[in-house]
């Protein structure tokens, strides 16, 4: 049996919705992964740098957690596992332990995460519906969406003609185009704005003309440290509401029931984490850019995902790719963010109409507002030598709170 069927002739038509299962023709298909690879590349760049852990190895097994997620959701959810900004504050509170120490963190974490998914698949939807109903699920999305949004407007700031410039082909395409315009808007956008940026001499091309064609990713091994591990353990939280949060946007996109697939993807997002950290990659989580793009396009076809991660696997091997990857300016990332991340929160919106989720239940409105302020206005504590941000206390209130209070008002009303 083939891994996708072919939707129609293999074309695509306006008004059309591919489904995960199903691809269009080869090189559209290849196409659209190239779409999602530039819209995954600025974050998994990022994060590695920030941090201190290789770019190209945290790219290698990128391209392999994605791999291993579609297998193990089984073609049904559609997503691309890049690195996790959750790890950002406490892998470079720990840089000073060294590569090893991080990476120790990183391995605890995924196991960690495999233990919680292998838990949900196995007690199923309704362990899921009584931790993370849709009022948690909404306010995830909604939080990953916003919280992330600084970080576009931060971007677009520095290059705004080249992110005016990007964000207005997006725009134009996707809501006047027709065809291929429509669907590959992202792309067309990143592009036209990469290549303005190129006319205009403001790309940094001086690691890419010194950068060798191939080149071996540096593999590390991880070191267990209980003060590392110990920074890093809230992240697991993070991760886990980030897969829920994931399938109920994809599921909503989709119109389809993927509560089944919630522990495959709780494990597959532990096991490419724990592998990253094994070999010298940043911990990886599903990344809403990329649902972003599905949701511009339509098109949620896992093949699309899978020619990403093999792409993402190949190039990790080509320093000069990398570094060519590397050039896109921040204010085309920042123009081409600025309508994913938003497209992303809204959709967090749209699980909170579709399960009718009650706002005027005082559970409902003051743990979502508290969490919502608290990430998108990036809420910053320290514990000892970590600071946390919003993206962490937000998931941490809403995941953790909500439960509580709504067992302590069942207990009051009993």
């Amino acid at each position: 049996m083939a891994l996708w069927t072919v939707h129609g002739d293999g074309r695509i038509t306006d008004g059309d919705a591919i489904a995960p299962e199903e691809r269009v023709s080869w090189p559209l298909t290849i196409g659209f992964g190239a779409q999602h690879l530039v819209a995954m590349i600025g974050a998994t760049v990022l994060v590695p740098a920030a941090t201190g852990l290789p770019v190209s190895t945290t790219l290698l097994f990128s391209g392999v957690g994605t791999i291993l997620f579609l297998i193990i959701t089984r073609n049904r959810v559609p997503g691309y596992l890049g690195a996790s900004f959750a790890f950002m504050a406490p892998l470079a509170a720990a840089r000073g332990e060294g590569v090893a120490a991080q990476l120790g963190g990183v391995v605890a974490a995924g196991l960690l995460v495999i233990i919680i998914g292998v838990a949900v698949k196995a007690l199923g939807v309704r362990l899921l519906e009584s931790v993370m109903p849709p009022v948690v699920t909404g306010a995830v999305v909604i939080l990953i969406g916003l919280n992330l949004s600084h970080t576009a407007t931060t971007s677009f700031s520095k290059q705004p003609l080249l992110a005016v410039v990007t964000m207005s082909i997006i725009l134009l395409c996707g809501v006047l185009g027709r065809g291929l315009l429509f669907r590959f808007s992202v792309l067309l956008g990143v592009l036209v704005g990469w290549l303005l940026g190129l006319v205009t001499d403001v790309l940094d091309t001086t690691a890419l003309a010194s950068a060798p064609w191939f080149g071996l990713p540096e593999l590390h091994s991880p070191e267990l440290r209980p003060s590392v591990t110990l920074l890093v353990l809230p992240v697991v939280i993070v991760l886990v509401a980030e897969n829920v949060g994931h399938v109920k946007a994809v599921a909503t996109l989709t119109g389809r029931n993927l509560d089944g697939s919630v522990g495959d993807s709780i494990i597959a997002n532990g096991l490419s984490t724990a592998l990253a950290g094994f070999g010298g990659g940043a911990g990886t989580a599903t990344y809403s850019e990329n649902i972003g793009v599905m949701g511009v396009t339509k098109v949620y076809s896992t093949a699309a995902y899978a020619v990403t991660g093999v792409t993402a696997l190949l190039l990790s091997f080509s320093p000069k790719f990398t570094a060519l990857l590397s050039t896109i300016p921040p204010g085309v990332l920042g123009g081409a963010t600025l309508v994913l991340f938003g497209l992303i929160s809204l959709v967090g919106v749209r699980v909170w109409l579709e399960n009718r989720v009650d706002l005027a239940n005082p559970g409902n409105a003051l743990v979502g507002g508290a969490a919502l302020v608290a990430g998108v206005g990036d809420l910053r504590l320290t514990l000892g030598d970590m600071e946390l941000g919003g993206l962490v206390w937000g998931s941490l209130l809403v995941v953790i709170l909500h439960p509580v209070l709504r067992w302590l008002r069942s207990v009051r009303e009993s």
